[in-house]
């Protein structure tokens, strides 16, 4: 059968290709229109297409196949090592810009608990560190109590009292030196801690060892202001400091190495505000060089 052309067009139409495509496109066109005022949608009250449903109705229909929230690891929970060292430390910061003492030394108490099984150089420091705890512990909970519930409380105490050492003199009795000369021993201590702590949990593979890091840190914060014998036992110590495998793994045990490091990373950054609002504090009532 022939084609039938509508009677309007010209035969001599098809001599032409061009023209001929221009009026097709144009007759589909027109008829699409058509068709779709006919069905009711357009530009009127209702689109062509159907709409699908919103985004909130998706998330409701897939929400039992979306993955589950990570859980946080067991380490940093309440009966992990790391979170019994976080919440004291924590609370220790209130809200007056002040360090509460009772939970500095709580924090303190932990915190030694969590370093010695590291190894000899960390059983050095938290000996040294146990003793000044228990020194001013015994202020905090002595007969002078109610001056000894804050840093600053106790800083302002001790200097109308006359308690405060001069500047570098150390007294004839460690055990009798003042609660502020105290704090600041172990304010620096922290600080060792927490960085050495910092730079295991951030260390790259292929970068320096655990061991060189945190010995890098023992020579930053603490060698300054020990004797020349101790500053060479602390390097012998550290040649045989943990592999950072293995600290991560006391830090935080059964754990994937990633998780166990951002939760060493997140612990020492709490030590970190504890330091940074001490170090004001020191900074502010000119006691930084009581030692």
């Amino acid at each position: 059968m022939g084609v039938v052309l509508l009677p309007q067009v010209s035969r001599r139409w098809l001599r032409h290709p061009i023209p001929l495509a221009i009026f097709a496109l144009l007759l589909f066109y027109l008829c699409t229109r058509s068709l779709r005022a006919l069905s009711g949608c357009g530009s009127g009250a209702q689109p062509c297409v159907k709409e699908g449903p919103q985004p909130s109705q998706i998330r409701q229909q897939l929400g039992s196949l979306e993955a589950p929230e990570r859980e946080e690891p067991r380490c940093l929970g309440p009966e992990g090592m790391l979170g019994r060292l976080v919440r004291p430390f924590r609370a220790s910061l209130n809200l007056d810009g002040d360090v509460e003492l009772s939970q500095y030394l709580a924090g303190w108490r932990e915190l030694i608990k969590f370093l010695t099984p590291f190894g000899s150089i960390f059983t050095f420091a938290t000996s040294e560190a146990f003793t000044k705890v228990t020194a001013l512990e015994a202020r905090v909970h002595g007969p002078e109590a109610a001056h000894y519930t804050s840093l600053a409380t106790m800083a302002a105490w001790e200097r109308r009292a006359g308690l405060l050492e001069r500047p570098g003199v150390a007294p004839p009795d460690s055990a009798k030196a003042s609660g502020s000369r105290t704090t600041l021993l172990l304010h620096r201590a922290l600080r060792w801690s927490q960085l050495c702590l910092q730079r295991v949990a951030t260390g790259a593979h292929r970068g320096p060892s655990a061991g060189e890091q945190c010995s890098d840190a023992y020579s930053t914060v603490l060698g300054p202001h020990h004797p020349w014998l101790v500053r060479q036992a602390a390097r012998l110590a550290f040649l045989s400091f943990p592999g950072r495998g293995r600290l991560l793994d006391l830090a935080c045990p059964r754990t994937r190495e990633a998780e166990a490091r951002a939760a060493l990373a997140r612990a020492a950054g709490t030590l970190e505000e504890v330091y940074n609002r001490t170090q004001g504090l020191l900074a502010e009532r000119g006691l930084l060089q009581l030692a």
